[in-house]
């Protein structure tokens, strides 16, 4: 067992991490601030009468409540932000499932973010991106249209994908990163993994393929922000500050951009209950 995966709080925050890593109070703290720094990026952006894009996970999902309260308290404009989403289920045809599937982060984000923001506030239809299986150049091409994106969002699966950028230790680092949106099966790990987040362990039932922005894209965005709140991300979190850089660990290969952080919880910085 690799040492790092033993180190308690002091030693997880202070052994020499190569991320810089923030220990929050619990889950609410996490989720707050990450609403907190959305908001804080779109007010700074239409101060200066600039548009902002971010791009948005479905997992984490916990901020949403925050930043829809946050938005609609304040009055926050959205009419010049873009949220391009991380990611989305197919079907085995490869095509999008249907936004009415319980699994849908379409779904959600309709359910749950833009229909609960005042619609003078939220941002117009064409706004609201997600990757396409049937046009993968179009997240890439949309970037650099819009100048690049602000801030990118995300958490961090049990094999250290971000986004749906699923290990594969048949690539070189460098081959991984050069991955853009694309198609791609889901692996045993991340379908097991989510089947009991999100379906009470009804493996069956869980969608085999994806679509996701590449790391390529992440790592591009001008800021990421990273959080983690499960159990099983106490090895994540120690992995991701701690392990080899490799394509086996997709996360490991963010930690060399020029302002990226790893915010999680009391809970995850404890190695026991």
């Amino acid at each position: 067992m690799k040492e790092y995966y033993s180190y308690d709080r002091e030693q997880l925050l202070n052994n020499g991490p190569k991320l810089p890593l923030f220990c929050e109070k619990d889950n609410e703290t996490v989720f707050r601030n990450m609403a907190r720094q959305m908001v804080d990026e779109i007010c700074a952006n239409n101060k200066k009468g600039q548009k902002t894009v971010m791009i948005c996970p479905v997992g984490p999902v916990g901020q949403y409540p925050y930043f829809v309260e946050m938005v609609n308290e304040q009055k926050i404009s959205l009419k010049n932000v873009w949220f391009i989403n991380m990611d989305e289920y197919l079907d085995d045809d490869r095509k999008w499932v249907p936004k009415e599937h319980p699994l849908s982060f379409r779904g959600f984000m309709d359910r749950s973010v833009y229909t609960k923001i005042s619609p003078e506030l939220v941002m117009p239809e064409e706004q609201r991106v997600f990757p396409d299986p049937d046009d993968l150049e179009r997240i890439p091409r949309l970037i650099e249209e819009l100048g690049g994106v602000d801030i990118a969002f995300g958490g961090i699966g049990i094999n250290g994908h971000v986004a749906f950028n699923e290990a594969d230790p048949s690539l070189t680092p460098e081959e991984f990163c050069a991955q853009k949106t694309r198609v791609l099966a889901i692996t045993p790990e991340t379908r097991t993994a989510n089947a009991i987040g999100d379906l009470s362990g009804a493996l069956e039932d869980m969608p085999r393929y994806c679509v996701t922005i590449g790391i390529y894209e992440i790592f591009r965005a001008r800021k990421i922000r990273l959080g983690c709140f499960r159990n099983w991300h106490r090895a994540v979190v120690r992995r991701a500050a701690y392990g080899e850089e490799c394509a086996d660990f997709p996360v490991t290969l963010l930690r060399k951009h020029h302002d990226i952080t790893l915010s999680f919880t009391e809970y995850v910085a404890r190695t026991q209950d």
